[in-house]
């Protein structure tokens, strides 16, 4: 097992260099000139609304100043060089919004997308698992299609139009105001209320943002769940241990569960990206401070040092996450080999 997580390790360098060089060439390479867009909220915008013609010239000495501050003068391949030589110190710069270092941006909203996105999670699994569980259990039956149906409805509706929706008629629009229209607290919450009320009121501000990043993923797990069980209650072991005359309830839960739970394990692992990715959406609607609205104002600023932050922890992610799922599968299922055995 030691040798296979050295290769996977080594394997790991070159895909991440490669992630990391695709990204930063198109975020450098896609239209719009961060000065430029810094300039022209300010002095490039006066200039072209009525700024002198001697004056142009100190906004252009201006903006080749911020430019060369940042690096942004230089050949694309020695801008990426000195990224990655930050980056062996963790240094992902200065954001060019506000200058404040991006370690410190993203350390602040970090814990508010991880709550977010592991309450989604677990929701999912929660109510994918045992949906899964009864259509396989049920195939062909008026529930089993019932639950299909609802299920892949759900995975229709865009998240943006129910999350909309979802405001207009029940966060206080013309009509029910059963939940919060965004944020995290309420604006008279106090760190002195009793821990009940201020779990109550977090449950109340998380309810429909977690339950936004969460449907769409009940209609694919639960069909994987269903396919896995379906293929399992095929095998012969399983027709054995029912003419032992062992009880339905041991045959699936026991028996037919366990091997079905192998897809469900190499999944988890592979939504560890969405922690950062699968948020945008959401926490840009319900105004909630995570790293998704952050990435999404950068990219709207062409802020790099933000962008490039982001998509490093998203590739590190992905590739622990897939890294993650092939133990996980040789833990779960004994037959699965680390290495060619002699």
């Amino acid at each position: 097992m030691g040798s296979y997580l050295v290769q996977r390790f080594l394997l790991l360098i070159p895909t991440f260099v490669g992630v990391t060089l695709i990204s930063f060439l198109i975020m450098r390479l896609a239209p719009g000139d961060p000065a430029e867009l810094r300039a022209g909220g300010g002095l490039r915008g006066a200039g072209e609304g009525g700024l002198a013609t001697e004056k142009r010239g100190v906004v252009d000495t201006a903006i080749a100043q911020w430019r060369a501050q940042y690096g942004l003068d230089k050949p694309l391949p020695v801008q990426y060089a000195v990224w990655m030589k930050n980056l062996f110190t963790l240094n992902f710069g200065e954001s060019y919004k506000d200058n404040q270092p991006v370690v410190d941006k993203i350390r602040e909203r970090l814990p508010v997308t991880i709550k977010l996105n592991l309450l989604s999670i677990f929701l999912v699994y929660l109510v994918a698992i045992p949906l899964g569980i009864y259509s396989a259990t049920h195939s062909y039956s008026i529930g089993d299609q019932l639950t299909t149906l609802f299920a892949f409805v759900l995975f229709a509706l865009p998240v943006v139009w129910l999350g909309t929706m979802a405001i207009v008629f029940l966060c206080g629009g013309d009509f029910w105001f059963i939940f919060p229209p965004g944020g995290l607290s309420s604006i008279d919450y106090s760190p002195d209320w009793p821990l009940w009320q201020r779990l109550k009121d977090q449950a109340w501000h998380l309810f429909l943002p977690v339950l936004m990043l969460s449907y769409a993923g009940f209609a694919g797990l639960s069909r994987y769940m269903r396919s896995g069980m379906l293929e399992q209650l095929r095998q012969d072991f399983v027709q054995t241990a029912r003419s032992k005359g062992l009880p339905e309830g041991i045959v699936i839960y026991k028996h037919v569960l366990r091997n079905s739970l192998i897809p469900m394990v190499t999944i988890l692992a592979g939504l560890l990206p969405g922690l950062i990715g699968g948020s945008v959406i959401v926490e840009t609607i319900f105004s909630i401070p995570g790293l998704g609205q952050l990435g999404y104002e950068a990219v709207l600023a062409r802020d790099f040092p933000v962008v490039m932050a982001l998509f490093t922890v998203s590739a590190l992610l992905t590739l622990l996450g897939i890294l993650l799922s092939d133990l996980l599968l040789a833990m779960v299922d004994p037959r699965i080999a680390f290495g060619r055995r002699g």
